[in-house]
């Protein structure tokens, strides 16, 4: 089975990919969370074709993704879990955290680091919130993200299988939490110990500094609240919240050329996370 998956990556992502992005966007039409005032054929394309161009350069600029470079550790004995020697399920378990547990500080760093976050901000200037805003990166964080993911790669020697895993759920959860879909409030309040719902997630792209700067998390909602990055809920209502930068806000600074390039465009604005203590931040 473990061999089959491994073989059929591609198919596998795709298949993934695809069935979550329709089940989503069904879901969203039938159970809305807020009200849509930008035509989707205007935000999908643009975010759909981002993602695409993603794709594309990640397959030219690395020779050896994240699966193939873990098969490569494990026949290298390669990594601190190859060295140990760890069985099959412990080493399944630890590389799951270790790599999630890697995502939410590379997004802290990515919010922390001036020049990181003007390429991170493309994420954010989408103007509504919805399953393609979870597609919505800069081609160079992408690259930057995939070389942090193969370094922990190295260094962790964790199973294919469970890079393999990884890779597909946080894909999946990406484009589940950034949905603009409505969950029943008592299920999202258990929902949220287990996985980043969208309530939790939305609050991260609030136009509000401070809520811009907590719930980092995408797949695990554990670090925001072991770590004190966590924000149970906006203060203006899910309903209410204005999600973006308020550097770009036109319907212009949409469209594909404008997100490549708005990393160079402007100052690098109020969102970088300064350290001072937020007194709006309820742990």
């Amino acid at each position: 089975m473990t061999d089959r998956l491994l073989a059929n990556e591609p198919l596998v992502r795709l298949g993934f990919f695809l069935g979550i992005l329709v089940l989503m966007a069904v879901w969203e039409v039938a159970a809305p969370r807020r009200c849509r005032e930008i035509p989707r054929l205007l935000r999908w394309t643009n975010n759909v074709a981002l993602v695409v161009l993603d794709a594309a350069l990640v397959r030219v600029a690395f020779p050896i993704v994240a699966v193939g470079l873990a098969l490569l550790a494990a026949e290298q004995g390669w990594g601190l879990l190859n060295v140990m020697g760890a069985s099959f399920l412990p080493a399944l378990v630890v590389s799951f955290l270790v790599l999630d547990l890697a995502i939410y500080l590379q997004h802290v760093m990515f919010h922390a680091v001036p020049a990181l976050w003007r390429v991170h901000r493309v994420h954010h200037a989408d103007l509504e919130f919805d399953v393609t805003t979870g597609l919505r990166f800069h081609p160079v964080e992408i690259l930057l993200s995939m070389g942090i993911k193969l370094g922990v790669v190295i260094a962790l020697g964790p199973p294919a299988i469970a890079v393999l895993v990884f890779e597909v759920l946080l894909n999946g959860t990406s484009m589940f939490n950034h949905s603009n879909i409505r969950i029943p409030l008592r299920v999202d309040r258990i929902l949220r110990w287990i996985v980043v719902t969208p309530d939790m997630h939305r609050v991260h792209h609030s136009i509000h500094e401070h809520e811009a700067n907590s719930n980092f998390g995408f797949n695990l909602p554990w670090w925001d609240r072991l770590l004190g990055t966590y924000m149970p809920q906006p203060r203006d209502t899910h309903e209410g919240m204005i999600v973006g930068v308020d550097q770009f806000r036109t319907r212009r600074d949409l469209w594909i050329d404008r997100m490549l390039v708005q990393p160079l465009r402007g100052e690098t604005g109020a969102y970088p996370i300064r350290g001072e203590l937020d007194e709006e931040r309820v742990e």
